[in-house]
């Protein structure tokens, strides 16, 4: 899943709109804390138009949002700093032993996030606040790889004023791409510098965006296009070009001079210990990511524990296939590389992947009531990432839908090269993202009767274990029962998952270079050192979010368990789902109070 939310909670929540008060139906029971939250969202909604965008809430007496990009300014996140300290006071406030145990579980989420939010910010002067991701430019981060996209995918033009917004937000680019370059060059005074691969890695995605002469950009072009689409009268283009020329690509070229700059002054080192507090950064960073408090050393060992038995399983299921010589990772290789597996590198065969893709939910789909309680409406689109983001993006991602459901949400799959993707990693990278991952769990989240703030939540622990688990899910709704190469390369990312503990705190703890990282990666997966590279160089920059995918996926499993255990012949793997899945994110240990009191109440 694409991240680009960590502060979506913490600058916090709703507004007066009109649409909203629907949201918020039979949710005052607690009068004073639905207020509260409600004055949060609101607060999240005045510091982020994006966030209103992106949620389908820029309309109505928030249209002028639609005009707007969210500051990035130095000032702005000094803001939101003292916002985040000033929510959690005013949370306090509310008497925690007066609330229902809904409204008592909604209050401990927004307050644990509040708490671990504040403790960051004060922790740290780098970065745009608290833990995780302390660049903000990198091969994975900054307005310049963002900001194209939303433009494209989540700025809707239907009226001409939506097109006057669109020439709006693309000069406020430009703005947004020099504030950011302000902070970096503030962080790098405090000694605060991505290593040179990152930077690299962001230069070439930089020189992408800023190659096509102005009216060519996809910044024009999409506007351009959908104008046409909707018979939207005005030479939008060439208004769009001069904007691209005159503003976006000098603050576009300010930001590459200032990157070459900082790769004279920067070092190789992939792990967060060199920075400023470094291992207490990259403890801060594992409790942002899988709200734990496991060490380095435990998550080590719990990796390579994992690595040997699923590299066990595999071992197996590959001899079952007539795939009996070398290391697992070597055998993972050659897979990697029998053309039986893969796509043409070509747009025809690119569309056929996809095709493909789209079969697999349609089966998977039909299978879902025998298993939820409750399903999303919510309809889910498959798209290939952005050719001008291929370079860095990750192998594939989802993206939410809006509100209102009018966005479906999507899942996006990298076909930079096919010779990455071959067939047999595909279904499980699809029950991930799509069904029954992240567009399951997500659009539940956000169609559940939540006060809004909570359908904001996010707990990458949680949503990426859910999405993990879901892979596994997947297996025992019989998804690769006669196909037992996908099965291979289920246990191939599975294995994947406990690689990532071991790379990650090897890297950020243990002081591991990228290079055996990367050795390590290829050793045990087998992948392409390509694949290696982007997967090693995106965990050097989101120190601790690799932890979160299987520390979440074993809580989610254990959780199973006790269910199953306390109830027994009374288990119904669908009320599980429904318990686990409608009251949305929330930190692991209120995961497993929340099973808790759901077997308390089935037992009663």
């Amino acid at each position: 899943m694409q991240i680009n939310r960590r502060s979506m909670l913490l600058s916090s929540a709703a507004t007066a709109l009109v649409p909203l008060l629907s949201l918020r139906a039979a949710r005052a029971k607690a009068p004073a804390l639905d207020s509260l939250f409600t004055a949060f969202v609101d607060e999240l909604l005045d510091r982020s138009p994006e966030t209103a965008t992106g949620l389908g809430l820029d309309t109505g007496k928030r249209a002028y949002e639609k005009a707007k990009l969210d500051d990035r300014s130095l000032a702005s996140i000094a803001q939101d700093k003292a916002r985040n300290a000033d929510q959690l006071r005013r949370l306090k406030t509310i008497d925690r032993k007066s609330l229902s145990a809904k409204d008592g579980l909604d209050y401990d989420i927004v307050r644990y996030t509040l708490e671990t939010q504040d403790a960051a910010n004060r922790a740290f002067d780098y970065g745009t606040g608290g833990a995780g991701a302390p660049y903000v430019l990198s091969q994975l981060g900054g307005a310049y790889s963002g900001i194209p996209d939303f433009l494209d995918s989540q700025h809707g033009i239907e009226t001409k004023s939506d097109a006057d917004d669109y020439l709006a937000r693309l000069e406020a680019f430009a703005t947004a791409i020099d504030q950011e370059s302000d902070v970096a060059r503030h962080d790098a005074g405090l000694k605060v510098v991505p290593p040179d691969f990152a930077i690299d890695g962001a230069l070439k995605q930089m020189a992408a965006l800023r190659g096509p002469s102005p009216d060519q950009s996809t910044l024009v072009q999409s506007l351009a296009r959908r104008t046409k689409e909707k018979n939207i009268d005005g030479d939008y283009a060439a208004s769009a070009a001069k904007i691209v020329a005159e503003k976006v690509y000098p603050a576009l070229d300010r930001q590459m001079a200032l990157m070459k700059e900082l790769r004279g002054e920067t070092n190789h080192d992939a792990g967060v210990w060199k920075l400023p507090k470094g291992d207490e950064y990259y403890a801060d960073s594992l409790t942002f990511w899988t709200t734990s408090d496991k060490s380095p050393a435990d998550i080590h060992r719990v990796g390579l524990e994992l690595v040997a038995s699923l590299g066990a399983r595999a071992d197996e299921a590959m001899k079952a296939q007539g795939l009996t010589q070398a290391s697992v990772g070597e055998r993972y290789r050659a897979m990697f590389g029998d053309p039986k597996f893969l796509y043409p590198n070509t747009d025809e065969g690119k569309d056929k992947l996809l095709a493909d893709l789209n079969k697999k939910v349609e089966t998977v789909q039909a299978k879902l009531p025998q298993y939820f309680a409750t399903l999303p409406k919510a309809k889910l689109e498959i798209r290939r990432v952005p050719k001008y983001i291929e370079a860095g993006a990750p192998g594939g991602y989802y993206e939410q839908g809006s509100l209102d459901g009018k966005r479906p949400g999507a899942y996006y799959i990298n076909l930079r090269d096919t010779a990455e993707v071959p067939s047999w990693t595909l279904p499980t990278l699809t029950y991930h993202e799509g069904i029954p991952g992240h567009h399951l769990q997500l659009s539940l989240q956000q169609e559940a009767d939540l006060p809004l703030i909570r359908k904001l939540s996010f707990f990458s622990s949680y949503i990426e274990g859910w999405a993990l688990y879901a892979e596994q899910l997947a297996g025992e709704m019989g998804m690769y029962g006669d196909d037992p190469f996908g099965y291979i390369g289920y246990l191939h990312d599975a294995r994947l998952r406990a690689v990532r503990l071991v790379v990650d705190t090897g890297l950020h703890a243990m002081r591991w270079s990228r290079e055996q990282a990367i050795q390590y990666y290829v050793d045990h997966q087998g992948d392409p050192e390509s694949v290696a590279a982007t997967e090693v160089e995106r965990y050097s920059v989101w120190p601790g979010q690799a932890c979160a995918y299987m520390l979440g996926k074993l809580t989610w499993l254990a959780q199973r368990a006790r269910a199953r255990t306390a109830l027994g012949p009374h288990f119904d793997i669908r009320h599980f789902h429904d318990a686990g899945l409608l009251p949305g994110a929330m930190p692991l240990s209120l995961l497993e109070t929340t099973i808790g009191r759901d077997i308390a109440a089935k037992k009663g």
